[in-house]
């Protein structure tokens, strides 16, 4: 997407689709199939911060890796909890 400012120069604004698949696979994965979406989401974010060096690749990166640490704290928790994982509030 291109547009002209007043002073005659082009500002162009480049949002990789891979930055954007990134942020969703991230996003998501904070809530569901963090073993899935978590490392997918540092691999996009990886490659589109090689391509286009956006801040939304780097949140892609960031976002990956909450969604991974997030999976091995579930997994540490069912594994002392007899191997199940619930939740008792109250």
């Amino acid at each position: 997407m291109s547009f002209s400012s007043r002073t005659g120069t082009h500002e162009t604004s480049r949002t990789s689709g891979l930055a954007i698949a990134g942020l969703v696979c991230g996003i998501v994965g904070l809530f569901f199939l963090p073993i899935i979406l978590g490392p997918l989401a540092v691999v996009f974010g990886a490659v589109a911060l090689r391509q286009t060096g956006s801040l939304m690749a780097k949140w892609d990166i960031g976002l990956g890796i909450v969604d991974i640490v997030l999976m091995v704290v579930m997994f540490v928790v069912a594994a002392n909890n007899g191997g199940s994982l619930t939740w008792h509030i109250g």
